[in-house]
């Protein structure tokens, strides 16, 4: 059909037509992610950078998931999602958590949770608002909070303790800031908020009048010694919190993209109309197969940390054979070195040189923060075959271990 009428028009008037692209899009830069994982490919390094299993995940899943594809349903699944799997959640969190939510209002299925946490930030915010993320953080959440028109505000946590200041948190709010994000566990630095922190964030976001997102997508990736309380489960937060959790993580499945939010029925009803425009919904066979996997015993749960467990410990006595300073872990995917030790002075060339000297990809930790991050921390991700670690940590040795 060529050209839009306007621009018809105006071509023969012999006026150019008027750039096009986001402005705060066309400014951001590539990912780390995928700078990095270019990096371990031009390489040939173990890539232990971006944060996903190595395997397929569980093959009784994937069999599930096969079975409903060949049965159907093979159409629109509800835009909320299908009641099975909302039920399925709502039961998980009833289970775990104590957490009473209705289905049919207050659970919705998204298609990972990376689109729960813009279908929240999109339903709770407006230009002119502020909203508070905790740093390091997740690299979708301050892009996401500016594409409303909203800006983020930083809170810094410092290492090694990572510990949460409630008088800082305090100083950020102020007439203009509605929504906190909190993200426990924490990637990227595997911190589990405890108790007593997240009671002075239930006093701050009471007194400002805070919605809080909850990013729980690690929620089952716990190690001993740390627990996952919601923050929704303290008194006051029930209806002032969502909680956002993912089958990628819980089931090993990241591509499969399914993610779901549970809350009061006003706050899920605002992320609807944002995910109703977003991706409306999700494979009905992966809803289906995942409501399964949901369903499973204490047992599933308690191996899925074991194993990871496993994995951190054997990667961090690697790092420390290889002469780092592994800082603790508590839950997630991702252990965090201190490099104070070798005199770094720049995290970003260190992992660059990394990769070229030792064969071994990670994540510079400064890439988590708005500006001025430190640079003597690098982020590794432990979620991988044994023999995948070994490789690795025996690289790390042999480059940097002098003979």
């Amino acid at each position: 059909m060529g050209l839009p009428w306007i621009w018809r028009v105006k071509a023969s008037l012999g006026e150019t037509m008027a750039p096009v692209g986001s402005k705060l899009l066309g400014q951001l830069p590539t990912t780390i992610f995928t700078t990095m994982s270019a990096l371990a490919a031009e390489t040939g390094s173990v890539n232990l950078g971006q944060g996903f299993p190595d395997d397929e995940g569980p093959a009784f899943l994937r069999q599930k998931a096969a079975e409903y594809i060949l049965a159907g349903p093979s159409q629109y699944p509800p835009m909320a999602g299908l009641l099975a799997l909302r039920e399925a959640v709502a039961a998980h969190d009833r289970r775990f958590y104590g957490l009473n939510f209705d289905p049919g209002s207050q659970v919705l299925v998204t298609s990972g949770a990376t689109e729960a946490l813009a279908a929240a930030l999109f339903g709770f915010l407006n230009p002119g608002d502020e909203a508070i993320v905790i740093e390091p953080a997740y690299d979708s959440y301050a892009p996401i909070i500016r594409l409303v028109g909203a800006t983020p505000r930083f809170l810094r946590l410092e290492a090694p303790e990572w510990r949460l200041d409630q008088t800082r948190l305090e100083a950020l709010c102020n007439a203009k800031t509605r929504v906190l994000i909190l993200n426990s566990p924490m990637n990227p630095i595997g911190k589990v908020f405890g108790r007593d922190e997240l009671e002075m964030i239930a006093v701050v976001a009471q007194a400002n009048d805070l919605r809080v997102i909850c990013d729980e997508v690690y929620e089952h990736i716990i190690f001993p010694g740390a627990s996952h309380v919601p923050l929704m489960t303290l008194p006051g937060m029930g209806e002032r919190c969502v909680r956002i959790a993912s089958a990628g993580k819980t089931f090993s499945l990241t591509g499969w993209k399914v993610g779901y939010a549970s809350g009061p029925a006003q706050l899920i009803g605002l992320m609807a109309k944002a995910h109703q425009f977003l991706t409306f919904t999700t494979p009905p066979a992966l809803q289906l197969a995942v409501a399964h996997g949901l369903e499973q015993p204490d047992d599933y749960y308690a191996q899925l940390g074991n194993d990871l467990g496993a994995k951190r410990d054997r990667l961090a006595q690697g790092l420390v054979a290889a002469g780092f300073h592994p800082l603790p872990a508590k839950g997630t995917y991702f252990l965090v070195v201190d490099l104070s030790g070798k005199g770094v002075k720049n995290d970003s060339e260190f992992a660059v040189e990394l990769a070229k000297k030792a064969g071994v990809v990670a994540i510079p930790l400064s890439a988590f923060y708005e500006v001025d991050g430190p640079q003597h921390l690098l982020r590794f991700c432990f979620s991988k075959q044994f023999d995948v670690l070994d490789n690795a940590i025996e690289r790390l040795k042999r480059a940097l271990i002098p003979a």
